[in-house]
């Protein structure tokens, strides 16, 4: 098997760029960019660490979770989660941060790239709280580029048609995978039951 190994021969394989999609990428937000963030509840962020092992995480909460503090600066909160802090470990080694927003139902997507760092600052973390509980922490990210992303993968996926959803008694549970992966001793039922117990008490 061949390799690609140079821009040159990876531009020869494919079409000059439209115009428009050169053209898309903006330096800060737009009216239409703080639109789209006041209403998606999700997004994934790609990061790296020092040695450029990347790692792909997904954020959700409710729409309009991201809070931006200017045009050109973002805060998402960090709720509970199983502290494994992948994302939040890589930024402290790398700042390069890359962010994809979705709206359910909506195949478009806001793509930001740009610079972050974490912080625990007592007042933002109390502005981004939730029932009067706290971010964890925020991740403030500075942004470089942002543009919109066709709905070319959302439509070829067919993402948000549930008739093409399969059948999710279909699937194993991840109590189920966990117990196969990690060789558990609990049972299946068990695992299931402990996720359930966390998610009830510990989402924010």
């Amino acid at each position: 098997m061949e390799f690609i190994e140079s821009r040159e021969a990876l531009r020869a394989h494919y079409r000059p760029v439209h115009e428009n999609a050169a053209k898309k990428v903006l330096p800060k937000l737009d009216p239409h960019a703080r639109n789209f963030l006041s209403r998606s509840p999700f997004l994934m962020m790609g990061t790296q660490d020092a040695a450029g092992r990347a790692d792909v995480s997904p954020k959700g909460d409710k729409p309009g979770f991201v809070a931006p503090l200017d045009d050109v600066t973002l805060a998402i909160p960090d709720r509970p989660g199983n502290n494994r802090l992948d994302s939040w470990e890589n930024l402290v080694d790398n700042p390069s941060i890359g962010l994809i927003f979705v709206i359910p139902g909506m195949a478009e997507t806001l793509r930001i790239n740009g610079e972050a760092k974490l912080t625990v600052d007592e007042e933002l973390c109390a502005r981004l709280g939730v029932d009067g509980r706290p971010a964890q922490a925020v991740c403030v990210v500075k942004i470089r580029e942002l543009y919109m992303h066709c709905a070319k993968a959302f439509m070829r996926s067919e993402l948000w048609k549930p008739e093409t959803w399969p059948d999710r008694k279909e699937l194993p549970s991840l109590g189920q995978i966990m117990r196969d992966q990690l060789a558990l001793a609990e049972s299946s039922d068990e695992i299931d039951a402990g996720l359930a117990d966390s998610y009830s008490k510990s989402m924010w």
